[in-house]
């Protein structure tokens, strides 16, 4: 017999605090967050999705505050993208000076990984692939270098590198890219290279605390595809058009736009939420605006 499991989808989010559990000590009703939802430490059920809502229910641990320059598109697009394009470098033990190929530098990793790589981690040359449409686009983000893929193969490119970032699970076409002695690092399961690692996700509010001076500074922004943001009414529009490839940055649904957020809660629904809702370790978070990878 088969058994229909309805599912919200949606793991990123960026909203504000109607309310809040007694243990909570970070975030007051009010406050502007951003993060990823996915606790893959809970005890018993993992609880990683249910985003696409107007309210949630999150852990402290896993959300940051919003920095100030930013809009609630534009901290949703990041938390699930970034944390695992930031988990990628830890993961080579990526060194400062070294130089990097990112394979799908356009995609919604891939486009952080590049500005990661040039603005935060040092890299001293950055080259990342596209198709053709999307090579302004990945120029504009800091790569020194931007690789056609539908005009060159990687057996064609005569550079090796140090470090083989590759976002799209190409790595068993693409490691040729890599020195003998690099690390080839594959954010897709499995790898499809015996000398690719696996690089999972850690989820984690603190980590997005640290990405703040260079969100506030424009050294790494948030990237949404000019199709959106989407409302609810086009999810599977959004969806639909995610599927296509044909993305750059980011895909956003949004329950209302950011500029409707300090009117968008009647007082009533907080109160109802704060009263009815709540265990001591968790917040509260409204409006909930959503990003598909």
């Amino acid at each position: 017999m088969m058994v229909l499991v309805q599912t919200v989808p949606g793991c990123d989010m960026a909203g504000i605090v109607v309310g809040k559990g007694g243990a909570v000590t970070k975030f007051d009703i009010g406050d502007e967050v951003y993060g990823n939802i996915q606790d893959f430490n809970a005890e018993g059920k993992l609880k990683q999705l249910g985003t696409l809502s107007e309210f949630i229910v999150v852990e402290e641990s896993l959300v940051a505050t919003k920095p100030n320059n930013i809009s609630f598109e534009e901290a949703a697009s990041l938390p699930l993208a970034v944390q695992t394009a930031v988990e990628g470098f830890k993961t080579a033990g990526f060194k400062e000076g070294k130089t990097v190929f990112v394979v799908g530098g356009a995609g919604g990793v891939g486009t952080l990984v590049v500005q990661l790589a040039k603005n935060m981690y040092g890299a001293s040359h950055v080259v990342a692939t596209c198709s053709t449409p999307k090579v302004e686009f990945v120029k504009s983000l800091g790569a020194d270098e931007v690789v056609d893929y539908t005009k060159t193969r990687y057996e064609d490119i005569e550079e090796k590198y140090d470090f083989l970032y590759d976002t799209i699970g190409d790595c068993k076409n693409s490691f040729v890219v890599a020195k003998d002695e690099a690390l080839i690092v594959d954010i897709t399961w499995p790898p499809s290279h015996p000398r690719a690692v696996y690089s999972s996700l850690t989820v984690s509010g603190d980590d997005l605390e640290k990405l703040r001076p260079y969100l506030e500074s424009g050294k790494l922004k948030a990237l949404i595809d000019p199709t959106g943001p989407y409302t609810f009414g086009d999810v599977i529009e959004a969806f639909r058009y995610l599927e296509t490839g044909r993305a750059k940055g980011k895909v956003v649904i949004f329950p209302f736009p950011s500029h409707h957020l300090p009117s968008c809660v009647p007082s009533e629904s907080k109160n109802k939420i704060t009263s009815e809702m709540f265990s001591q370790k968790l917040s509260a978070l409204s409006p909930a605006l959503n990003a598909v990878e």
